[in-house]
């Protein structure tokens, strides 16, 4: 027996899919506005997961240009049946309207790595679109409808309509299975069955602190659907202490060796010092975005419980299983000597192509084409990775040469087009190359450096940049040898780049940390990287 601790899936991995061929488990997690689309991560013991396929690879499945903040991905579902796998998944287009505007596609491949057949399209009239394969072979899609027909709360409806894979078509007759509880936001729909029954899961209460998993249960898809008779299997709500918070969006699997597990969406939250914890955003603040728990269920009466009660636990038990070897270093190191971007790192809406940068102009090195800046929604040279650790360093190596102000590059901690810090080299008239810091809080600027920019001498061939970020705060410092740091006296809120802290608790990514490359000059210019650290440091 071993034990699991949670989060499996650091950093922003959002609405957990889970999915077993064989022996094999995977999990794969929303993305939003960042390119390529979905994650899918693989594991033979629950424990230990690694990133094996990112599968909208390409514009023809995933077009994103234009796309809002927080936008593209949301909740994919990834099924196994008929000797191939299942990705259904929401490129949401709009979010801040009364109802989303979406489009919903299908996707299919022999294995997860691929080849990933071109989309289907399964309507733009809902979101969280799931597939159930029942027993008898027939296959049903489950999503949640939008629209702009008015009632109470257009929040709480789930809708089942069959899918004939032959003829590629969903049936127009739809079907009401749920109409959802008091706590509304009912949405991320799934379909089981077990010993006689289907079960429907739904995640309700919103995706923030009042999460929660709640299950019905019908002998028949034509209903009628009972509640559980606790209405919610999981919940941190009741707990506002538990380390795990927003606990919620489930997943379930029966395991090759016959047990129950459920993956759900959780967060960890920061505590602001001095604040109350009701008042700190919520609960606190979750810079880390929203992450990927497990946890073990047990059967009681034809209904499913979360061992050890319905919170999300940091410890729980593993299955009757063999451990894994684990193969994760936490510490990561990209040197650009590959042909391809290491999967860890993510461009935001559009694919890295020949527009944004090239990994063989410059051998050895990351080079970025100066595009828009950090605020645009369209072609933006941004290359980057999750904050998965409250404290830890990024550091890169870079050569630059402006020839005029409007030309940037650097290293930037990233939540969206509204929210970064942005610690870079430009050029100035009068001072030649400079080192200076933009923030963008809440789409209102600062220039912290603006009166007293940093020299960079004329000799320099390269600049070192480094950013720690040490749980509520982070500072960037520089190198121009790459022995003797600088800091730069200036400190950031860590806590800002947060779901909790932008718009209200109406966003769903996550901090990343990137290297990012600008030209709003028309000129032209690039940007050279030797290298891309991110080394956590142990947390007290």
């Amino acid at each position: 027996m071993y034990n699991i601790t949670n989060p499996i899936l650091k950093g922003f991995n959002p609405d957990p899919s889970l999915c077993r061929q064989g022996e094999d488990y995977y999990i794969a997690t929303s993305t939003f506005e960042w390119f390529p689309g979905v994650r899918i991560y693989h594991s033979r013991d629950l424990k230990h997961w690694s990133l094996v396929s990112c599968p909208l690879d390409r514009v023809s499945m995933l077009d994103m240009k234009g796309n809002p903040d927080s936008g593209g991905i949301w909740a994919p579902c990834l099924s196994y049946a008929d000797g191939q796998f299942w990705l259904l998944y929401t490129d949401v287009k709009i979010v801040d309207s009364p109802w989303k505007n979406g489009r919903n596609y299908l996707v299919t491949a022999p294995s997860v790595e691929g080849p990933w057949s071109e989309p289907v399209a399964m309507g733009n009239g809902g979101f969280d679109p799931s597939l159930f394969h029942d027993t008898d072979g027939r296959k049903y899609y489950v999503y949640r409808p939008w629209g702009p027909r008015h009632h109470s709360n257009p929040h709480n409806t789930i809708v089942l309509q069959e899918y004939f894979s032959e003829q590629k078509k969903l049936s127009s007759e739809r079907k009401t299975l749920f109409t959802g509880t008091p706590l509304g936001y009912t949405e991320g729909a799934h379909i089981y069955q077990k010993e006689g029954y289907y079960y429907l899961m739904v995640a309700e209460g919103g995706t923030s602190y009042e999460h929660a998993v709640v299950v019905l249960r019908s002998t028949t898809l034509d209903g009628p659907w009972e509640l559980h008779p606790e209405t919610t299997v999981m919940t941190s709500w009741h707990l506002p202490e538990n380390p795990l918070q927003k606990s919620g969006h489930g997943s379930l699997l029966e395991t090759h060796t016959g047990e129950w597990y459920m993956a759900y969406l959780t967060s960890r939250p920061q505590r602001l010092p001095g604040i109350p914890l009701l008042a700190a955003g919520g609960r606190g603040y979750c810079s880390l975005g929203r992450e990927t728990g497990i946890t073990g269920l047990e059967w009681r009466d034809g209904w499913p419980y979360v061992k050890g009660g319905k919170h999300a636990a940091q410890t729980v038990a593993g299955p009757q299983m063999q451990e894994s070897t684990p193969t994760d270093d936490e510490n990561w190191f990209e040197d650009f000597d590959g042909e391809s971007l290491n999967p860890e790192l993510q461009t935001l809406r559009i694919p890295f192509d020949e527009n944004l940068g090239s990994l063989t102009e410059h051998r050895g090195f990351l080079r970025l084409y100066g595009n828009d800046s950090l605020n645009s929604r369209f072609t933006q040279s941004t290359v980057a990775r999750r904050w998965q650790h409250f404290v830890f360093q990024a550091e890169t190596r870079m050569q630059f040469s402006p020839a005029h102000f409007q030309q940037s590059a650097g290293l930037t901690c990233y939540y969206n087009t509204k929210n970064w810090s942005y610690c870079f080299m430009d050029w100035e008239e009068g001072r030649g190359r400079t080192l200076k810091i933009i923030q963008l809080d809440r789409n209102v600027p600062a220039w912290p450096l603006h009166d007293e920019p940093i020299q960079v001498p004329d000799n320099v061939e390269s600049v070192w940049l480094r950013v720690n970020v040490d749980r509520l705060s982070y500072y960037y410092s520089y190198s121009f040898d790459g022995k003797n740091w600088q800091t730069i006296p200036l400190t950031f809120e860590a806590w800002k780049l947060s779901d909790d802290y932008i718009a209200g608790r109406g966003f769903f990514t996550g901090a990343f940390v990137g290297l990012h490359c600008e030209d709003i000059s028309g000129d032209g210019c690039h940007a050279d990287f030797d290298y891309f650290s991110y080394q956590p440091a142990a947390e007290s």
